[in-house]
């Protein structure tokens, strides 16, 4: 048994190379990634609360531009710390997950503002003693 080697002391198999094979894993969270996406989120949160009661921006359109705007870049925020989405995570999936994200966030926001436009343009004028008179 001295010229044969033990069948464990082979060479390794394609199999056991490929499990041992370093592979690329996606971010790793420390707690200095989730303070800043903390801090982030709460100056996100805070402007458009202070936008609104302080009335700075003076134009209805603009404060809500604002404020959709300031909600997209919380969501990014949110996918970027919390949820740890790179190009680099999952071959690039998280990425596409988070272009799918921003698209529906799009149509979303696009048609909450086009139905409240109309709603309002749409509205038949109410005088008050038409009022007076529902039941």
């Amino acid at each position: 048994m001295s010229e044969h080697t033990h069948p464990q002391a082979q060479a390794p198999t394609v199999f056991h190379e490929a499990v041992h094979q370093p592979h690329e894993e996606g971010p790793h969270a420390t707690l200095r990634g989730y303070l800043i996406g903390f801090v982030l989120s709460v100056i996100l949160t805070a402007l458009p609360f202070y936008y609104v009661m302080s009335g700075s921006l003076h134009d209805n359109l603009v404060t809500a531009l604002v404020i959709m705007g300031l909600a997209g870049v919380q969501i990014i925020v949110h996918m970027v710390f919390f949820l740890h989405m790179s190009p680099k995570a999952e071959g690039g999936w998280s990425l596409m997950a988070l272009a799918f994200t921003l698209i529906i966030l799009g149509i979303a926001l696009a048609g909450s503002l086009w139905v409240m436009y109309h709603m309002n343009a749409n509205m038949m004028p109410m005088s008050m003693e038409d009022a007076r008179q529902l039941p």
